[in-house]
């Protein structure tokens, strides 16, 4: 089966604007980032879709343990949930921009494990202890919808104890930026994020379009590298002037509040300078191509088990994104 194609989107002023579109272009779901640092708030912004949408889902993508007790967690759901019913999928993650940004480190599996735990049975409506208290969702009708409330909680896995950890705890779906070798393991919904750009006749990484649209997916794997190990960023193309740049902006522990801006959305001067320096190699993380490429794409990732597709649209002209995004899903 053709996996369903969906687009994730940072939640700022136009988000409602770019929903509408998705809706009307036939997505299956928008997903919202978080990563309060950069853009605006994920669950206000799922609230406005969901007042300005009538079918499209809803998914956060993804949801931070962390920055929110369990409580405020849950009742943002039930909020989202009594707006648009059975149309919200909460999918939680580990954190890596959304806590970077902050300066901490990503949650471990173990926290995020309990953290699901707690959300899951807030929305049951059982008692949990949270902190060593006991809390439980006390709202009267009018307030939430009824306990349990059975909006599906999902993993965005990765790594062997990311999708162990979403095993152990039974969630129906996972969301990943990476099939791992066996493909989907017995989960019913498999969510691909990919980024880049559809490629019209005549266009290669030279044009200036394609740089601004496809560039910001190819400078967050960057972004990435620098987290996970200062210079070994140098060995990238423009890595090196990139990082000396970094440094004469900010001191040492100031540096992470730069580094990331734009992430998956629009490219900073610094990062220009790597998106030209890598040549035709930006266009190869992620999917950038022709829309009969793209299809294709789209079609032999259901052999991997894949059952969507996240599309994130970058650079200036999302609306162009996402019309060729949709246009080229169809010939999947």
């Amino acid at each position: 089966m053709t996996p369903r194609y969906s687009c994730a989107l940072p939640p700022g002023a136009d988000v409602v604007e770019k929903a509408r579109l998705a809706e009307r272009l036939g997505y299956h779901r928008v997903w919202v980032f978080e990563s309060p640092a950069v853009y605006g708030d994920t669950w206000i912004a799922l609230a406005r879709v969901a007042e300005a949408t009538e079918r499209i889902g809803l998914a956060t993508g993804v949801a931070i343990p962390g920055l929110r007790h369990p409580m405020v967690t849950a009742s943002a759901v039930a909020s989202v949930e009594e707006l648009a019913p059975g149309r919200l999928v909460v999918a939680f993650g580990t954190g890596y921009t959304g806590r970077s940004t902050l300066g901490q480190k990503p949650v471990t599996w173990a926290e995020l494990a309990v953290y699901v735990r707690q959300v899951r049975a807030l929305l049951r409506g059982e008692v949990v202890e949270i902190d060593g208290r006991p809390c439980q969702m006390m709202h009267l009708p009018g307030f939430a919808p009824d306990r349990p409330i059975g909006v599906p909680v999902w993993v965005a896995a990765s790594g062997p104890r990311g999708f162990g950890v979403a095993q152990e705890l039974g969630v129906p779906g996972v969301v990943v930026t990476a099939v791992p070798e066996d493909g989907n393991q017995g989960w019913a919904e498999f969510a691909l994020l990919r980024f880049g750009t559809v490629l019209e006749p005549g266009e290669d990484h030279t044009s200036p379009r394609v740089a601004e649209a496809a560039g910001p997916g190819y400078a967050s794997t960057v972004h990435a590298v620098w987290e996970h190990g200062k210079e070994a960023v140098d060995s990238l193309p423009g890595g090196a002037r990139w990082r000396a740049a970094l440094e004469a902006d900010r001191q040492e522990g100031l540096r992470h509040l730069v580094a990331h801006r734009g992430h998956l959305s629009s490219l900073t001067d610094r990062d220009r300078g790597l998106v030209a320096a890598a040549g035709p190699a930006f266009l190869r993380v992620g999917w950038s191509g022709d829309a009969a490429s793209i299809g294709e794409r789209i079609g032999e990732s259901a052999a991997t088990g894949v059952t969507e597709i996240v599309y994130v649209p970058a650079g200036p002209d999302v609306e162009r994104e996402l019309h060729a995004f949709a246009a080229a899903a169809a010939r999947s």
